[in-house]
């Protein structure tokens, strides 16, 4: 008897980590998760949207539009700043990150200031936008990689 063939494969694995990490966001339109990966390939951390530790979620707004102090933008952290922040104690250099959405510029500074070198993401829906544009310059200039996670349309299902 063989080996099983039907197994995923790593990028499957980390990006799915990396999405039900975003399954843990209480944002009511946007759930990111992100993942970071060492080089051999172990989890060292994962974060997904939401407002920082010890604020009251119900205390902030959720609303994307309106006066910006009444928005959910000035309040919430995302998910790849709270992988970054959540790792502590072991180097982020050289590692990847996969991350459901296309880092904004903010997050892009931190993931080269963290020192990861690769970003792996699943969709890119602000692609294009000023924000967008820096970020992939940003990681242009300093020599991050990125690329689109292709799915291969394998589903796992879990009962919890």
């Amino acid at each position: 008897m063989g080996k099983r063939e039907d197994y995923i494969s790593w990028d499957e694995y980390f990006m799915g980590v990396a999405k039900l990490s975003s399954k843990r966001s209480k944002d009511p339109n946007t759930q990111v998760g992100a993942c970071i990966v060492s080089e051999n390939r172990r989890i060292l951390s994962m974060g997904y949207n939401g407002f920082p530790n010890g604020i009251n979620d119900d205390d902030f707004p959720w609303d994307r539009d309106g006066d910006e102090l009444d928005t959910k933008y000035p309040y919430v952290t995302h998910s790849e700043l709270n992988a970054i922040l959540n790792c502590r104690g072991v180097t982020l250099e050289g590692t990847r990150l996969y991350v459901t959405l296309f880092p904004c510029n903010e997050c892009a500074k931190a993931i080269i200031q963290a020192g990861i070198k690769t970003v792996i993401y699943s969709d890119d829906k602000y692609d294009g936008t000023p924000m967008n544009t820096a970020a992939k310059r940003l990681f242009n200039a300093a020599g991050v990689r990125y690329y689109r996670y292709e799915s291969t349309g394998t589903k796992v299902e879990l009962d919890l």
